[in-house]
């Protein structure tokens, strides 16, 4: 297995003798240097593919944490008096040098992840440029002075220093999501990213120290939720805590974040409905639907894994989805015909496992997929591509967020029972709407309590905001929305100048 170096200085980057045959982190990021975890404490990083042990990273706790969080104080107020164009220099190398770590991240994501070679090079270390590059261009369209009517100048200004919480599913997404446009606007940033997939981040850290950025403005930590992410949301000196996970998770997030009042933005899950109107292209939606679903084998929250059906066309949708699953070959990572590979440990293997043994008590027509692994793989977390049909959207699978390869197709009598089904549910981030006609699919979108709906089509552009409505979660990402999270507004009232 490939061993990474760091890139200069001293950094504990291989542990001791008695762990040499595991690659293995046994550090922070913190104030521009490697720093050895306080702690001692490491966590495993398993394969996917086989269940094993591949390597290890450090596991911080209280006093690593504050170590990051005082280097981003002291940062920050230098980096925010920095003019945008310097922060943009700086942040342009830093996209320059990640792709030199691209072909390294790719396969540690086939590892730690799981996904197949295919969609971690076309997709999961691609988020970076699109999200940096994407950045890089909007954030000169943000008005970051503006004079009122009647004289009062409104300036925005960022926030101070942001702690970002990141999860495992997309996590070079989320990560480059929260810390480029924090950085941009000239808030100082403590990464936190899922300890579940963590070589990714290094690499992007790696990144970030190669360019140069300076100390402490940027600072990962690595551990787990309780005794890392907790301790940096309830941090004092943390003035905006910026979240993606379970709604579970979310929650306690919040909580403890409420003693000191910061902001707290969280995106969360999700339950996420297509909605296929009588006119519909059915041989050219639900594919493309079903698809979307199985891709990164389910682990995306914005996943539609509802089918909202006419009862009239109800079992025509039931093949053409059984079909769509049983052509979704299941491989390992290597496997260049696996559509899909394993999800991303034991624990959430299990999960899904639950929830299809849920299904079938509760009622629901097992028409594709079912229980235990694909034939042929019996080591690592594989699940096979499942399909319900006869769903009632009272039932378990058709309510909570099963996080896998997983299909609820339930019939609906009319329009206004379909947007009433698909607004039953206590999340609210995605939908999709199907019709021949797209001024019908925007009326009916309208009526969706969702914080996104794709119209005829998966695809999500980086210049406009992903977020959600109800419980799953109150962020708004990318685009110049997601640029202006990392702001507070001020108000400089008074007698203005005679000249402007």
């Amino acid at each position: 297995m490939r061993v990474l170096r760091p890139p200069r200085g001293s950094w504990p980057f291989v542990s001791a003798r008695a762990m040499a045959s595991l690659p293995t982190w046994n550090g922070h990021y913190v104030n521009g240097q490697w720093t050895s975890c306080s702690s001692g404490r490491f966590c495993d990083v398993t394969d996917s593919n086989t269940g094993q042990v591949c390597a290890r990273v450090a596991s911080g706790g209280a006093e690593d944490v504050n170590a990051a969080v005082l280097a981003a104080r002291s940062a920050f107020t230098a980096w925010a008096e920095k003019p945008l164009s310097e922060r943009k220099a700086a942040l342009q190398k830093v996209l320059e040098r990640w792709q030199q770590k691209k072909g390294t991240a790719v396969e540690w994501l086939t590892k730690e992840l799981g996904c197949n070679v295919k969609f971690a090079t076309q997709v999961q270390v691609n988020m970076v440029d699109m999200h940096l590059g994407s950045s890089l261009k909007m954030v000169d369209l943000i008005k970051f002075e503006e004079r009122m009517p009647m004289g009062s100048l409104v300036v925005k200004e960022p926030v101070g220093v942001v702690g970002c919480i990141t999860p495992w599913n997309y996590p070079l997404n989320q990560i480059a999501a929260k810390v480029f446009p924090a950085l941009l606007v000239g808030c100082t940033v403590v990464l936190k990213p899922s300890e579940v997939t963590p070589v990714c981040a290094y690499l992007l850290a790696e990144a970030i120290h190669e360019a140069e950025v300076p100390p402490g403005v940027f600072n990962m930590i690595m551990g787990d939720g309780p005794n890392c992410g907790e301790v940096l949301a309830a941090h004092e000196d943390v003035d905006l805590v910026s979240f993606t996970g379970s709604t579970r998770a979310g929650r306690r997030i919040s909580e403890v974040a409420a003693k000191t009042l910061k902001v707290v933005r969280t995106e969360l899950g999700g339950k996420s409905a297509a909605l296929l109107l009588e006119d519909a292209d059915f041989q050219a939606l639900i594919p493309k639907f079903v698809k979307s679903l199985m891709a990164n084998t389910g682990q995306s929250c914005n996943a539609l894994s509802r089918l909202l059906v006419p009862r009239t066309r109800y079992e025509e949708a039931v093949g053409i989805a059984k079909k769509v699953a049983e052509a979704t070959i299941v491989g390992e990572s290597a496997d260049s015909k696996a559509s899909i590979g394993p999800v991303v440990s034991q624990a959430q293997w299990d999960r899904v496992q639950g929830y299809i043994q849920t299904g079938i008590k509760e009622g629901a027509k097992l028409v594709a997929g079912g229980p235990g692994r694909p034939d042929g793989l019996s080591n690592g977390f594989f699940v096979k591509p499942t399909v319900f049909a006869d769903v009632d959207n009272k039932m378990t699978i058709a309510q909570e967020e099963i996080f896998g390869p997983v299909l609820s197709i339930i019939p609906y009598s009319s329009e206004e029972e379909a947007i009433r089904i698909a607004n039953d549910t206590v999340y609210g981030l995605n939908n999709a709407v199907g019709s021949a006609s797209p001024e019908r699919a925007v009326q009916v979108a309208r009526k969706l309590r969702s914080g996104m709906v794709m119209i005829n089509d998966t695809s999500i552009l980086p210049d406009a905001p992903f977020g959600g409505y109800k419980q799953s979660g109150n962020a708004r990402e990318w685009g110049t929305m997601g640029i202006e999270e990392y702001l507070v507004t001020k108000t400089l009232a008074g007698k203005p100048p005679s000249k402007l």
